[in-house]
């Protein structure tokens, strides 16, 4: 079988991720890169020996795709997906999916209609620690609590300044990828509530939470998240996790170091990440996170399976993040609805 021919629309700060993982996945080639900024464009151009383009209807009547990974803000998430809808090429989209709930169903309703198929860009799950530790639950029995915590001080405004004027900034940048955490390792979600803090300088938007969920298995989980807490070292951009079940709790700590407790004794293991060859080792997880993302992705499309993070998937996520700040508003438990 031929290589999936595939483009890279936005090629900002965190695209280039995107861009470099490419590069090191079986049976794609990236055939083209898009951005407004031709400069840009011509950057990720020499980055991957893809061909630039500065529109996205020009390069998708040229080049004959089998899918786009849409990197750009969330805002113009849907009208690219149209785009892309209309052209019959299938889409893996950054989160958030859509400013608010409503525009994820309209994105969901476009791409049905048009029979692609659409995966949201979700790396939290992807991530080794996040895979070792939910193959690790299978030793603890019937899992009944968590604890799941990102909580750090980095100054992620500084290298995406356009963040800082996010108004729905805590949950819908950031919480969205621990409540799709609580999700992945725990199941669907009947309840949760919800807490908000305002603390950063720079906005008046959120910038920590805390909610406590309750699942439909009957457990329970607290998330938390933050980007005003002072802690040295700080875990950025670990998330940190305690499970608790009927036969142990595993621990997975900062460094990737991974402790199964059980009654008498402690066996401590390593989920730390494997460095791609083009990756900085302080992201190394982040950066192997969107390659195994993308390559989950190319996969599926080439066997037909389901995507774990498909756009259905993925709108059950969103919906927390709603019920999350429905939550806070009113300072009542809510019930998600996706």
């Amino acid at each position: 079988m031929s290589a999936l021919r595939g483009a890279v629309i936005g090629c900002g700060f965190f695209a280039q991720n995107h861009l470099q993982a490419w590069g090191d996945i079986k049976d794609v080639r990236l055939a083209a890169v898009c951005d407004i900024d031709p400069a840009k464009a011509q950057q990720a151009a020499e980055l991957t020996g893809a061909v630039p383009y500065t529109d996205v209807g020009t390069m998708l009547d040229t080049e004959g795709l089998d899918f786009v990974d849409i990197a750009t803000t969330m805002a113009t998430h849907e009208p690219l997906v149209s785009q892309a809808a209309a052209a019959g090429v299938h889409v893996i989209c950054q989160k958030p999916f859509a400013p608010d709930i409503a525009g994820v169903r309209r994105i969901l309703d476009t791409a049905e209609a048009a029979g692609i198929r659409i995966m949201v860009h979700e790396n939290f799950r992807y991530q080794t620690p996040m895979i070792g530790l939910k193959a690790a639950m299978a030793r603890i029995g019937e899992p009944f609590f968590a604890h799941i915590s990102w909580r750090t001080g980095f100054d992620v405004a500084k290298r995406q300044p356009y963040l800082a004027e996010v108004e729905r900034f805590i949950l819908l940048d950031l919480g969205i990828h621990v409540l799709d955490i609580a999700r992945f390792l725990l199941g669907e979600v009947a309840d949760l509530c919800a807490r908000t803090q305002s603390t950063m300088a720079i906005t008046e938007a959120a910038a920590a939470a805390a909610m406590s969920l309750r699942h439909t298995s009957g457990a329970v989980s607290e998330v938390v998240c933050s980007y005003t807490t002072r802690i040295d070292p700080d875990p950025f951009p670990q998330t940190l996790v305690e499970i608790e079940g009927s036969e142990g709790s595993l621990h997975l700590k900062h460094d990737y170091r991974l402790e199964l407790h059980r009654p008498g004794r402690v066996e401590v293991s390593s989920v730390a990440p494997k460095v791609p060859a083009w990756a900085d080792p302080e992201w190394a997880m982040v950066q192997e996170s969107v390659l195994n993302t993308q390559a989950h992705f190319a996969e599926c499309l080439i066997s037909g399976a389901e995507f774990q993070t498909s756009g259905r998937d993925n709108l059950k996520t969103f919906a927390l993040v709603e019920a999350a700040y429905a939550s806070a508003a009113s300072g009542q438990p809510v019930v998600p609805e996706a």
